[in-house]
């Protein structure tokens, strides 16, 4: 399937929507690859980055700890002009920058947020299957030896050098699509 169709369906699904629908990039997750794929409409500037899932699978449950499918868009972006490395509490820069790369022990969340809202009523928004409020988000992380496999309790990690990067490219509402 091409991009462009894909994009499409997820309009012809999600009508009348507040969605960006001028033919902005958009973020695919391939869950199964471990993959996030930013998509340019017209194919100029795709980008893809190995990322980190959920280590309990996928779902949308709250406090299910896996990571929630379906059509998302970006509610909200933190971090903006944070050294790379700063480690958030509660969408909050703390002032402590982490240098780790390997930190297991801690599931840290570190350079940017792009927090992420469910856009299909009943399935990712709304009661107890809210994306938004389960506070998913695609972060950097300061365990990024296991990017590439899924270790995460529900959002999706990235390097913090990658998420910066996607972080410069995306606005509030363009679509995220997991599967």
């Amino acid at each position: 399937m091409l991009w462009s169709e894909l994009y499409n369906l997820v309009l012809d699904k999600l009508p009348g929507t507040s969605l960006q629908t001028d033919q902005r990039p958009f973020i695919y997750i391939d869950t199964r690859k471990q993959l996030l794929h930013w998509i340019d409409i017209d194919q100029a500037g795709n980008k893809t980055y190995s990322v980190s899932t959920a280590s309990n699978g996928l779902g949308n449950r709250i406090d299910s700890f896996k990571t929630p499918i379906g059509i998302h868009c970006i509610k909200q972006k933190i971090g903006a002009g944070e050294p790379l490395g700063m480690v958030f509490s509660a969408r909050q820069a703390t002032g402590r920058v982490s240098n780790k790369t390997d930190n297991r022990e801690e599931d840290e969340i570190t350079s940017r947020i792009l927090w992420l809202d469910g856009m299909e009523q009943g399935f990712n928004q709304g009661g107890d299957h809210d994306s938004s409020s389960r506070y998913i988000y695609i972060h950097g992380t300061s365990d990024e030896k296991r990017i590439g496999e899924p270790v995460s309790a529900g959002c999706i990690r990235m390097k913090n050098t990658d998420v910066i990067d996607l972080f410069d490219q995306v606005v509030v509402n363009d679509v995220v699509i997991i599967q």
